[in-house]
């Protein structure tokens, strides 16, 4: 932590000497400087991880699919996984993502590293775009302190990291919720130019091509619930609803209409209207989903999560609420004033009106999700503006000597004890595994306890064991030594009133935190992810101890090893796999026949082309039972196996 005292050191003398520079040329030396920090943490954080792990099992490599599909089909309306049809799913993520696999020629699926690079790029530069979005905010609303906390908090999070190791729409929808949340505020400051309201209005329409029309919903209510309590009603014209409406239909609604069209005749004769807009946004929400493959978090542990999902920043969240509710008459009064006829917006006034459009935000989206089934990363989308209050209520607290240190004090504190508990079991797992010999498959040393049938994206980290910390020594050791040091070393710069400190040295804290987090991820690899079967099917036709004209199989759901059609670059047969996401496309009249019950796997099996089976862990018990002697394992890892029906060819000799 001295290279981190050292910078903070320095940091201090260097904004001592902008201090002194003229005005503008101080301003733009503080831009300058916030955003090569946040640029710097950027990097570290997000682009070093872009191109390891491979893409995981389940909704990374599925979706990841879908995109590869579009490249291969030239279909860019319908999405498609492993042939099937996948309407559940709005299509601008896959948009991207395919267009990111043919600017890195990384279609050829040959390519593993630079295709988990080309699939994670677009959801690394979300999250830039998000903190570049947050940082200009923030210092319109806030001042440049709050913009640079803001900055820090998001790149820092370890929600924001954690959601981002998987492909999915959440960080994006995120980005265009919040754009248009801040486009929405500049529109009623901008009595005379438009841009402010169509920015608006084209990026909701993006947010829908995101994720469906649950952004109507956040949106619409929010503005609504704004306008009644700020009583800006008059101002509404700048909005231009009717033009804006006109081009938010310019933009979502020709791919609506099109998948439409071209989506007829599913099950019992419902097409992609009634699967997109009934199931998966109305029956969805109440839990009827058809099919009910989803959980819903505990209302206690849905809520305390957030905790975690916001760490380390969530450890100040008690001390900003405390100094929020000491100035809340002040805020109301102000909201009171702005209810006036007369009242002229002023300086001050953005910032106001920014935290109430974001309390008014942040609710709706939480309690929405405690009612509706849910994932941990539903609410990705409030990470952003909760962390903007967060940054605006420290930044006000600085000014406010006695409430700052009294309130910030104890929050610090517990962070630092907890630091210190943390690295203290971490401790602990080291030392009983210090004898214990490294091990490449962690899977095999897991609990493998199922909690959650593993449909919680969080629930493998119930399978951590004690001899797991053999293959886990190295990111323990960091996590460690950052939690141990980095909260006692905020608390002190904080006693010595160095709030600019406190941040810093929290953010490196927290960056080494989730640098650990992503080596501890890439140890766990080879058993949330099935590419090292796919390369080893490559390997047997390679050499010839298997034909290339060989049907590969899954044993269950696509899910369970939905990277190897992807590295393969072909479809594969599912047994007993019409279930979750290939239920509905499977019913279509076009559906490719790949779905075998598990009597015509039993019927085929011995005959015909080769068969390669790959049966994950979940599903081994019930293999064995079908199969029984007549299958040969080829290869083995975590658990799963790649079985055949007959022994190798010649080339097995060679």
């Amino acid at each position: 932590m001295g290279t981190i005292t050292q910078e903070i050191s320095s940091t201090a003398e260097r904004h001592a000497a902008i201090a002194r520079m003229p005005r503008p040329s101080r301003e733009r030396s503080w831009q300058l400087q916030h955003v090569a920090l946040l640029l710097g943490l950027w990097t570290a954080i997000f682009v070093g991880s872009l191109s390891a792990p491979a893409l995981l099992d389940d909704a990374d490599a599925t979706h990841a699919q879908a995109a590869q599909a579009m490249l291969q089909s030239g279909d860019w309306v319908t999405l498609h996984v492993n042939g099937v049809r996948y309407l559940e799913k709005a299509p601008l993520p896959y948009w991207i993502a395919a267009a990111s696999l043919w600017v890195f020629q990384a279609q050829d699926p040959a390519h593993g590293a630079r295709a988990a690079f080309a699939i994670h790029l677009p959801l690394a530069l979300t999250v830039l775009a998000l903190v570049l979005l947050g940082y200009v905010w923030s210092r319109r609303a806030f001042g440049a302190t709050a913009a640079l906390y803001t900055g820090v908090f998001v790149l820092t999070s370890a929600g924001v990291f954690l959601f981002t190791r998987i492909f999915i729409p959440d960080a994006m929808l995120s980005l265009w919720l919040a754009l248009v949340l801040w486009s929405f505020l500049r529109a009623f400051d901008s009595a005379h130019s438009r841009l402010p309201a169509y920015t608006m209005w084209a990026a909701l329409a993006l947010a829908v091509l995101s994720k469906g029309l649950v952004a109507l919903v956040f949106i619409f209510g929010t503005v609504a619930i704004f306008l009644l309590l700020a009583g800006d009603w008059r101002n509404l014209r700048r909005l231009r609803p009717i033009s804006g409406v006109l081009l938010f239909l310019a933009i979502a609604a020709p791919w609506h209409v099109l998948a439409g069209l071209r989506n007829i005749g599913g099950a019992e004769g419902h097409g992609f209207f009634w699967f997109y807009f009934v199931n998966e946004h109305v029956l969805r929400f109440l839990g009827q989903r058809i099919p009910q493959d989803y959980n819903k978090l505990p209302s206690y542990l849905y809520w305390m999560l957030h905790a975690v999902w916001l760490f380390p920043w969530s450890f100040l969240a008690p001390a900003g609420a405390v100094f929020a509710w000491h100035r809340r008459h002040e805020f109301l009064a102000e909201i009171r004033r702005q209810r006036s006829p007369r009242f002229e917006i002023r300086r001050g006034t953005f910032g106001r009106r920014t935290i109430l459009l974001l309390t008014i935000f942040s609710a709706l989206v939480l309690v929405f999700f405690s009612l509706s089934t849910n994932q941990e990363y539903y609410t990705f989308p409030v990470y952003l503006p909760l962390l903007m209050l967060l940054a605006a209520a420290l930044t006000a607290m600085q000014n406010s000597a006695r409430e700052y240190r009294r309130t910030l004090s104890v929050s610090l504190g517990a962070l630092a004890v907890f630091g210190l508990a943390v690295a203290a079991a971490l401790g602990v797992g080291l030392w009983n595994s210090r004898h214990m010999a490294f091990v490449n498959d962690i899977g095999g040393v897991l609990a493998h306890r199922g909690i959650g049938n593993y449909t919680l994206s969080m629930s493998h980290f119930f399978d951590l064991t004690g001899p797991s910390f053999a293959a886990l020594r190295l990111p323990a050791a960091l996590a460690a030594i950052a939690l141990a040091a980095g909260p006692i070393v905020a608390l002190v710069l904080h006693l010595r009133r160095r709030p600019l400190g406190v941040v810093l040295t929290l953010a490196f804290t927290s960056a080494m935190f989730l640098i650990a987090a992503h080596i501890a991820l890439v140890r766990f690899a080879p058993m949330l992810s099935s590419r090292d079967f796919a390369v080893a099917i490559e390997r047997m036709e390679d050499t010839g101890d298997i034909g290339r004209n060989s049907e590969v199989m899954i044993f269950g759901d696509q899910a369970f090893g939905s990277s190897i059609p992807f590295y393969l670059g072909q479809h594969v047969f599912l047994v007993d796999g019409r279930s979750t996401s290939m239920l509905f496309g499977s019913t279509f009249l076009d559906a490719p026949p790949i779905f075998l019950t598990h009597e015509q796997l039993l019927a085929t099996w011995g005959t015909g082309p080769r068969k390669i089976l790959f049966v994950p862990l979940e599903q081994r018990d019930a293999a064995d039972r079908l199969l029984g002697t007549r299958q040969i394992i080829v290869a083995e890892t975590s658990g799963k196996v790649l079985v055949t029906d007959r022994p190798l060819d010649a080339g097995a000799s060679r």
